[in-house]
């Protein structure tokens, strides 16, 4: 039978000792504490820092809403990304969109997010829709790759080419009355007569336009415009006269002149007066009498009546194209760099007599309105194939009158709550400022 072992006698605590453990127990817990509370100290300060250095200051601003068209929202990151897509736009043709250049793209992006949607929204009530694949397969096949960034960008370019395949195609016509249209824009009804009578001497159409049509379109077309339908002359030239004008000119007969008051064209002639200049300021400073006229023929008419002593200031009041020098009468101080070349070298040259009127300066640098049109119609056609050029631009006349229309529907709800404040932000988020 195995002996029981003797029980270890109980070591008691004495009223000392006891005492002493309480208390090294309690300073424990106080360190526990105070460790814990310095850890929770520590996190706080962390989150503080979190929150204030990145959900205020980026994460928040990037996901409030600042655009609202109908039920679609979009935040502040949809409005950068198309902020950014259009700086990419410039700066593929070598202009580098810096912070100062950046507030010139704002309202265009804005109107650029509203535009888009209003086109998808209203491109799916006709049916028209693209897939996630169709995107993905643009994106790859842009030169560079675009990022996915920019899917909604390119769903929207792909819609709207749909829409004029599958839509606006249907609502141009196959066939229309055409006419081949001859035609140069110049500067004054007297340079007009000069060129009739130079055609009329045998000299080629075409190559007096190439050389003297002020009207960029003709110029580089050397005059001949091709066959045309009614309604897209006033897409390729901003001219509401040159289409209602061939339109009613007899075939085969070269137009008198016809005035269009409106149109620009790059060119203009300064009558200058030099009152005085200063060579000491810094930068040199010309006082001087202008008066900016649309061509040499009204130049030279302006001229003789000043010589004649009619008053300077009236006339440049009543006459000058100069909105400036038509507000002052003419007078104004300027420095070299203020105007153009054309004028500096006038104005500024040492050899310029001091109050002598100058002879009209022509100044290609320098836009002007008004001019005359002389037209040909070659041939006339009242049932004429329209080729694909002419129906691809009236498709796409067609599609921004339709976008125009969704834009200005009030029965669709399109909101921006973006401000100065806001729309600086968003700029120096994308600049870095």
């Amino acid at each position: 039978m195995a002996k029981k072992k003797p029980e270890k006698p109980r070591h008691e605590l004495t009223r000392r000792q006891r005492s002493r453990w309480q208390q090294q127990k309690r300073r424990q817990r106080i360190i526990l504490s105070v460790a814990i509370l310095i850890v929770v100290a520590v996190l706080s300060v962390i989150g503080v820092g979190v929150y204030k250095g990145w959900y205020v200051k980026d994460y928040k601003p990037l996901h409030e809403t600042v655009i609202e068209v109908n039920d679609t929202k979009f935040d502040m990151e949809d409005y950068i990304k198309m902020l950014e897509y259009m700086a990419l736009q410039y700066e593929s043709y070598g202009i580098s969109m810096t912070a100062e250049l950046m507030p010139y793209l704002t309202e265009s992006a804005v109107m650029a997010v509203e535009k888009n949607e209003l086109i998808r929204q209203a491109a799916m009530e006709l049916g028209i829709s693209v897939s996630d694949g169709e995107v993905d397969e643009q994106l790859n096949s842009s030169d560079p790759p675009l990022s996915k960034d920019y899917r909604d960008l390119v769903r929207t370019q792909l819609i709207a080419q749909r829409l004029l395949d599958e839509y606006f195609d249907q609502q141009v016509p196959q066939t229309a009355e055409q006419r081949h249209i001859m035609a140069m824009f110049l500067e004054s009804e007297a340079q007009a007569n000069e060129v009739i009578a130079r055609i009329e001497a045998g000299e080629d159409f075409t190559t007096l336009a190439g050389e003297l049509s002020l009207d960029d379109v003709t110029k580089e077309a050397e005059g001949d415009l091709g066959w045309r339908p009614q309604d897209v002359l006033p897409l390729m030239i901003e001219s509401p006269i040159l289409e209602e004008s061939a339109f009613n000119c007899e075939v085969g007969v070269l137009s008198q002149p016809i005035y269009e008051e409106t149109k620009t064209k790059a060119v203009g002639y300064w009558l200058v007066e030099v009152i005085s200049v200063d060579d000491t300021a810094e930068p040199t400073e010309a006082q001087v009498m202008m008066i900016l006229l649309g061509s040499e023929q009204e130049a030279n008419d302006i001229r003789a009546r000043l010589e004649a002593g009619e008053d300077f200031a009236e006339l440049a009041t009543e006459f000058s194209l100069h909105p400036t020098s038509s507000a002052e009468g003419g007078k104004m101080t300027l420095s070299p760099g203020t105007m153009t070349s054309a004028f500096d070298e006038f104005v500024f040259d040492p050899e310029v007599e001091l109050e002598t009127l100058s002879s009209p300066i022509r100044d290609d640098a320098t836009n002007t309105d008004g001019g005359y049109w002389l037209i040909k119609v070659i041939e006339a056609d009242d049932n004429r194939q329209i080729d694909d050029e002419n129906r691809d631009m009236l498709k796409n006349d067609a599609l921004n009158k339709w976008v125009e229309g969704l834009m200005e529907d009030p029965e669709n709800k399109v909101v921006s709550y973006l401000d100065d404040e806001k729309t600086q932000w968003a700029i120096s988020y994308i600049t870095g400022g």
